[in-house]
Formats: C-alpha cells, sequence, structure tokens
C-alpha cells in the first residue's frame, strides 16, 4: 500500500508520531533504535526521495512542522514545568506560552522540509543525500540561531551503541547524520526496485557501523599519570527554586555549605552548583576569602556558582554576570557566555518585564561574558569551565578544551523539576566528555551530579532531590580527538556545499 493513498489524518500522525519516536531515543529512555525507524516513517509517509511533483512540494512544510510538533512537543515539554512551577504562570497560561514555544520551534524543521521539497530532482539517491545534507544543517541552525536551542539531536542517544565509536571522530552532529543515513537507506529498500542500489546502500552503511566498535577501541587521549587520580567532592544542596534567592534563605544556604564542605576537606577538588553562593560576588567577598583560606590551609581548591556584579564604565550601570570561581588552591573567574533566553536575560525586556511574573524571575538580567576568557586553574592543572547551558554547545566546548586538562560544568536543575530535561541534560554533559575524551565533573543544586570518564561513560553519580555530597575520583587525560581538532565546520561545509550546488542549478526554475 503506498503512503499517498492513506488518509491525511494518519499521515500527519505518523509524521507527529515519528517526532516523539526521537524523543524516546534519548535519555532517560534511551530506545536508540528508534531513531532510524523513525527517519524511515519520515521519509516513507511524505515520499520524501521520490522525484519531484507540484503536489508533494506545497506540503512540505506542514510535513516538517508536524514531525517538529512531536519532537519539540514531547522532548521539550518540560518548558511546561519551568514557566508554570517556578514561573508563577497559571496552568492556561503555562500550557499556552508552551504550545507557543513547541509551535514556533517546529517552523525550523518545516522550513528544512520545504526547502527539501522545493530542490528535490529526478534521482532518489541525490534526494537522499539532500535529505541528509538539510537534516544536519538544521541541527547546525538551531544551535545558532538567536541564542540557539541545541537539544535533541539524534546522536545524542548513541553514547551506550555501536555508533559510540564515531563520537570523538565526528562529534554529535556526525553521529546524528549517520543515524538519518542508517533511516534513508532502510527507506530507500523500502522503495527502490534495483537490487544493485540497494545492495550498495546497504554494504555502505553496515561498514559504517561495524567500524564504529573498531575505532570504540582508540585512546583517543592518555592519563598523564596513570596512576594518579584526583578526588573531587560534588556538594549538591538541594535547596527549593522557590527559596533559593529569598533573603530568609541566605543565612541557611551558607551554613549549610560551611557544614558539607567542612566534613570534605580531604578531596583535592570541592564543587558548589550554579550560583551556589546567594549573593553578588563583592558582598560575598568576606565569606569567599574566609573560605578560600581554609582550602588553601587544607591543600584544597572549591570551585563554586556565584552571581558577579561590575560597573558600567560608560553608563554607570550594575552589570550582572552568571560566574564561576576558583577559590583556595585555585584561582580565576569565568562569566557565562551561552545565556538562557528568558531565564537569564529576557528579549525585548522593555516591553515583556513586568507583563507576567515570568518576565520578572530573579537574577533574569545577566550580561554574557567575554569570548577571550582564561581558563580557572585548580593547583596546577586548567580547567574548562561550562555553566549550565553552555555544555550543550559542541564546538563552543571543543574549542575551550583544546588547552584543559579536564572539564567542569556546573547546573542548577531545579528549573526543570522531575521532568526529562536532567537526564537529558546529563547526557549532552557524557557527549562532551565522549566527544574531547577528557573527564567531565558536573556538580548540580539537586541533581543529577556526577563524575563522566573520558568515554563519556559515567563513573558515579548521586541520586535527584537529596542533599549529598558525592565523593569520586578522575584522572587527568592529555591527546585530542579528530573531533576536537576540526569542530563541526567541515561537516557542515559538506552539506552546505551540496545544497548551493542544488539551489545554482535550480535557480531559474525555482519560484520563491
Amino acid at each position: 500500500m503506498h503512503p499517498k493513498t492513506f488518509p491525511k489524518l494518519i499521515v500527519y500522525a505518523c509524521l507527529i508520531l515519528s517526532g516523539i519516536l526521537q524523543t524516546l531515543t534519548l535519555a532517560p529512555f534511551n530506545y536508540w533504535l528508534l531513531g532510524p525507524i523513525s527517519i524511515t516513517m519520515i521519509l516513507w509517509f511524505t515520499s520524501a526521495l521520490e522525484p519531484h511533483s507540484n503536489q508533494s512540494r506545497s506540503k512540505g512544510f506542514l510535513h516538517g512542522w508536524l514531525f517538529g510538533l512531536g519532537l519539540f512537543g514531547a522532548g521539550a515539554s518540560w518548558i511546561y514545568v519551568s514557566i508554570h512551577n517556578f514561573g508563577y504562570a497559571s496552568p492556561a497560561l503555562a500550557g499556552s506560552l508552551t504550545l507557543i514555544w513547541v509551535t514556533g520551534l517546529a517552523i525550523v524543521p518545516g522550513i528544512a522540509f520545504w526547502l527539501h521539497f522545493k530542490l528535490r530532482t529526478e534521482s532518489y539517491i541525490k534526494n537522499a543525500l539532500l535529505f541528509l545534507a538539510l537534516w544536519t544543517l538544521t541541527d547546525g541552525f538551531r544551535t545558532v540561531f538567536l541564542t540557539g536551542f541545541p537539544w535533541l539531536f539524534l546522536g545524542y542517544g548513541h553514547l551506550q551503541s555501536p555508533l559510540a565509536g564515531w563520537i570523538p571522530v565526528l562529534g554529535v552532529y556526525g553521529v546524528g547524520a549517520i543515524v538519518v543515513a542508517t533511516g534513508i537507506t532502510l527507506a530507500l529498500w523500502l522503495t527502490l526496485a534495483g537490487k544493485k542500489l540497494k545492495s550498495a546502500a546497504v554494504a555502505v552503511l553496515a561498514l559504517i557501523w561495524f567500524a564504529g566498535p573498531v575505532l570504540n577501541q582508540i585512546n583517543w587521549s592518555k592519563p598523564v599519570a596513570p596512576e594518579q587520580e584526583l578526588s573531587v567532592a560534588l556538594v549538591q544542596l538541594d535547596i527549593p527554586q522557590e527559596l533559593k534567592w529569598q533573603p530568609s534563605q541566605r543565612k541557611k544556604t551558607l551554613q549549610l555549605l560551611d557544614k558539607l564542605t567542612r566534613e570534605n576537606w580531604h578531596n583535592d577538588l570541592i564543587v558548589w552548583p550554579e550560583t551556589a553562593v546567594p549573593m553578588l560576588y563583592d558582598q560575598a567577598r568576606p565569606y569567599l576569602d574566609s573560605i578560600a583560606k581554609q582550602a588553601k590551609k587544607n591543600n584544597s581548591n572549591i570551585i563554586t556558582g556565584i552571581p558577579f556584579r561590575k560597573i558600567n564604565q560608560d553608563t554607570g550601570r550594575n552589570i550582572l554576570h552568571n560566574s564561576i570561581a576558583s577559590l583556595g588552591n585555585g584561582s580565576g573567574i569565568n562569566h557565562k557566555q551561552k545565556l538562557v533566553p528568558f531565564g537569564e536575560y529576557i528579549p525585548l525586556q522593555d516591553i515583556l518585564r513586568g507583563l507576567i511574573a515570568f518576565f520578572d524571575l530573579p537574577m533574569s538580567d545577566f550580561r554574557k561574558g567575554a569570548e577571550d576568557q582564561a581558563l580557572l586553574k585548580s593547583h596546577q592543572y586548567k580547567v574548562a569551565p561550562f555553566i549550565c547551558y553552555e555544555v550543550v554547545y559542541p564546538d563552543f566546548v571543543a574549542e575551550r578544551a583544546i588547552t584543559a586538562d579536564y572539564l567542569l560544568t556546573i547546573s542548577n536543575d531545579a528549573w526543570f523539576g522531575e521532568s526529562i530535561a536532567p537526564p537529558q541534560h546529563l547526557e549532552m554533559a557524557q557527549m562532551r566528555a565522549a566527544e574531547n575524551a577528557k573527564y567531565m565533573i558536573r556538580g548540580t543544586n539537586n541533581g543529577i551530579s556526577a563524575v563522566i570518564d573520558e568515554r563519556g561513560r559515567i563513573v558515579d553519580q548521586s541520586e535527584q532531590f537529596v542533599q549529598t555530597v558525592l565523593e569520586s575520583k578522575f584522572k587527568i587525560m592529555h591527546g585530542r580527538t579528530p573531533f576536537s581538532v576540526t569542530g563541526s565546520v567541515p561537516l557542515f561545509m559538506i552539506c552546505g556545499v551540496w545544497v548551493f550546488v542544488l539551489l545554482v542549478r535550480k535557480r531559474r526554475s525555482l519560484q520563491w
């Protein structure tokens, strides 16, 4: 039965389902086999690989938008939790804002599908390559457009699949491209009649999948001292978000930090989570100096998140940064560069501030830090720090990881509540460790805190929603992966050139 004969509602429902299936390939579900199946479903129900036709062109945007509706509606459903639980919006308002967010994000794959149907040729293979290129470019576009939303990429589901060996070579975008290519091959097998072409496609794909375990045997980095391990204590305060910035909570928070830290001075490194100190850096200097003195006395180092204030020399106004500082047997301070829209800054704030409580959240007026900031120092080691959202940007992390001895990220995932976002966020931190073949230390306010090894495997992790200190060990790894050398640029260039070639060939016949 050809998909063109199916009722429209069946086709539309299956496209939404294909997006939902992609969410299930990621944490906390990890059904990675559903990724290629999802791609095959999309191609089968849209006939996207078949030669172009005027009718199919007109449906391209709708098909992509429906897929995006399923993907973001399921995978980014935690937006509702943040808006309702911590933005003090009613269920109806939170639901409406979430719907606007999801439907807006779905426009991106909608445009990609529209362009695919515009550029299709008479060749199944060229159409397949076009679909693969546009899918990959769309992932890249989602990463950089406005402040970016680099979430829910297919490659994240393969930290433990046979494709894991490709992660340090191609990164998350490249692994995602292999998943898409797998779905395309399955779709071609269902569509094409020629056995030779189908067999060739399957053979190439099988070679790629079998190469994964082989590549996984390569050690892209090596421990500087194989027998040496550093000890770390990850302090998980588990302070509810609604209490975090209340003045009455400040003293309790500082006392709690003191108590949990005092019991762990024997560790080389102690990590406090994002904005752990509920005061501005200049206000907290007496407290921080006291902690730094104790840390140095115990030959330990504390790395903590803390908001930072400085004066704009031109306007005389305060500038706030979401920052991370190294104290004691370490030094340096970094200001966050990748800010979360509506969480850390308000786009069009002159219009939106004051409309509803969600647009007036505490600490929602941060400014981005400079791009040329030095790494933190911890003892004699260089640490590449990433605050919350920053760890989801593959090339940003790779660039800063070049000269680092290890990677460190702090976060406050209390914003996500009991949703699927915290395990997704952890999974992305695992991917960054595997892409760069270096340990990743992850400290959070309410979980999931973890130590991740150079292959993206979790060494130790904490429970969620508990007040605890996770003690663990990690190693200093030196070496560079192919991805850390090239980043994603070569992959995007190849895809971009192919799309450009088809654009040039079609420039006379396209009707925009």
